[in-house]
């Protein structure tokens, strides 16, 4: 069995790679919540929501989240009644929300309704939030404001320097059901090309996740976000410069030096192999990291798993 942790856009393009590959009882992603947030009284799951919708096919290619297809007709209405509206929520994401926020308060967990919701778009692959419990990131920034991580990266557009990044309810928050078991019985675990901090971070955080990671007798592989001194999309690269990480695969490396056997980094830091594999001791191996369509993110999952094999 497979176990991915994700969170984000990168994370998602790999994984639509990585399910045309492996069957839906091999795989197990288990997704970042600590960027969920409450808008117009609905509970929104960014990262969550990002996944089912690239692996429903109905993602928006431009931006890499919400549907394709949307309209914003509520979101109009809202901004008309003097409503914020720097969060763009089209009207067929609106009412995932709903339905999520209504099954939540009728009791449901989180994962319970992940489920139904990743069901009813046809994805048969297993998503599962890395924790049922209130979990939230912070920044605290150079101005010494602490704000949620969305409104530091879509209002703020991640314009400000930071100076750390606090998990709220880490301790009280247990794993998701079967995260933990999950982990323990994998074969392979993949850290998909997501922020070291804001998605991986926080997963990594909830009690007993990265002790189950690094005693877990399962190759582990990390994808590194960085490519060329920056990310694709995100803010990973500033953060890492802010909080005195060499922004480059040899600072994720670092990061994740503790649990991982093997990186892949993009071809273009193809001079970073020596550099990681003898100060950090994990093996490298370089390939194209840059998905701009199906085929790139099909090509990268086959190279991981290949690397896996190899390696077992």
């Amino acid at each position: 069995m497979i176990v991915a942790l994700a969170g984000g856009v990168g994370a998602a393009r790999f994984l639509r790679g990585l399910v045309k590959l492996v069957k839906p009882e091999e795989l197990k992603i288990i997704v970042n919540t600590g960027d969920d947030e409450e808008f117009y009284g609905l509970h929104v799951s960014p990262d969550l929501d990002i996944v089912i919708y690239t692996l429903a096919g109905c993602v928006d290619e431009e931006r890499g989240w919400g549907f394709g297809d949307d309209t914003y007709n509520a979101q109009g209405i809202l901004a008309r009644l003097g409503c914020e509206t720097w969060f763009r929520l089209g009207d067929k994401d609106l009412g995932v929300h709903i339905y999520r926020t209504w099954r939540l308060r009728q009791g449901a967990r989180l994962s319970e309704v992940t489920r139904e919701i990743a069901r009813s778009l046809g994805v048969e692959h297993e998503i599962i939030p890395m924790t049922d419990d209130y979990f939230r990131t912070f920044v605290k920034t150079v101005k010494g404001e602490i704000l949620p991580f969305q409104r530091y990266f879509v209002q703020l557009g991640a314009s400000e320097d930071i100076t750390a990044i606090e998990y709220r309810g880490v301790e009280s928050a247990k794993p998701s059901e079967g995260v933990l078991k999950a982990i323990s019985r994998a074969s392979y675990i993949i850290i998909c090309p997501s922020n070291p901090f804001v998605s991986i971070g926080t997963i990594l955080a909830l009690r007993g996740v990265r002790d189950a990671v690094r005693k877990s007798t399962a190759k582990k592989l990390a994808i590194s976000p960085i490519i060329g001194g920056k990310t694709i999309k995100g803010p990973a690269d500033r953060m890492m410069k802010n909080l005195g990480y060499e922004v480059s695969p040899y600072g994720i490396a670092k990061i994740y030096k503790d649990i991982i056997d093997i990186m892949v980094i993009d071809k273009q830091d193809e001079y970073l192999n020596e550099k990681i594999e003898k100060e950090l001791e994990v093996k490298t191996y370089c390939t194209n990291t840059i998905m701009k369509n199906e085929k790139d993110s099909i090509e990268l999952a086959r190279f991981c798993l290949r690397i896996l094999e190899e390696n077992r």
